[in-house]
């Protein structure tokens, strides 16, 4: 009765780590980009009550008694399925349509990855910075921040479907914006990277996760020909890939088995207050 004790008492903790996730899931259901959780379940060791043995007519039993001693919490993963697009008003919001990732730098200066394309412009030196909502700059396909130099109208920037950005010249005509790097100079584009796992990406908080030897490395959309190029649609935004109909089920569904392990400890409570009373 001890064994069904801590058993059940696994089974509690998982449901109540399951519990904290769906919680998770249904406060950002309105986040722009977020990507749902769910927790995988793994059984604990078994412990052999009687090995493969013979009957009392000395035929040998199929299979040997094992029970069972409860369950862990396996992984915590990451669904990166598409979140639905919305459309703004603001120009300088984009979503991603496929697999890819935004690039951003942090305050530390690493290079991060999001899904969450409600991006700000913000003046800087020489003119002015695509950004994110805390001000970390958006970068191309050569990791340079994004600035539309002073010369043009930052009121006025178009991104087509594959990335490249234009800004509004003079004469009102569309130029492709440049930047320059080792003394080149090339056409920017929205830099878009792609992972063989996404769900190995390590979250870091604030929609955005940095890369493990799980996830790999980031494929840049923009030289690999074999990846299957992501779209970008401005004035957009994509949405969580929250399902609440799903969560609240799912919650039913934890605390329902939350309170069946909670009922299985008090039943084993039962026998060993009911064990105790015997009498010789």
């Amino acid at each position: 009765m001890m064994r069904s004790l801590w058993t059940a008492a696994s089974g509690m903790l998982a449901q109540q780590t399951n519990l904290d996730t769906i919680s998770n899931n249904l406060a950002n259901v309105n986040t722009a980009g977020y990507k749902k959780d769910t927790v995988e379940f793994k059984s604990l060791l078994y412990q052999t009550l009687q090995n493969t043995s013979t009957n009392n007519a000395g035929e040998n039993k199929p299979v040997p008694a094992q029970v069972g001693l409860g369950t862990r919490t396996a992984s915590i993963t990451t669904v990166f399925s598409q979140g639905g697009l919305q459309e703004t008003p603001n120009d300088t919001y984009m979503a991603i349509e496929g697999s890819g990732f935004f690039k951003v730098r942090d305050k530390d200066g690493n290079i991060c990855y999001t899904r969450d394309g409600s991006f700000n412009v913000q003046p800087v030196e020489g003119g002015t910075m695509l950004c994110t909502a805390e001000g970390y700059p958006v970068l191309d396909q050569n990791n340079n921040p994004i600035v539309i130099p002073s010369e043009y109208r930052t009121d006025d920037f178009t991104v087509d479907t594959d990335g490249n950005i234009f800004v509004a010249g003079a004469n009102g005509d569309k130029v492709p914006l440049t930047a320059t790097m080792n003394g080149q100079t090339y056409e920017q584009k929205i830099g878009l990277v792609q992972f063989n796992n996404p769900a190995g990406l390590n979250s870091v908080g604030g929609n955005l996760y940095e890369p493990t030897a799980a996830s790999g490395q980031p494929l840049e959309e923009s030289t690999n020909a074999a990846l299957k190029k992501s779209l970008v649609h401005q004035g957009y935004i994509e949405m969580s890939n929250v399902q609440v109909a799903d969560e609240m089920v799912n919650m039913i569904v934890a605390q329902r088995a939350y309170e069946m392990n909670s009922k299985a400890i008090q039943a084993s409570d039962e026998m060993l207050q009911q064990a105790n009373n015997l009498r010789g």
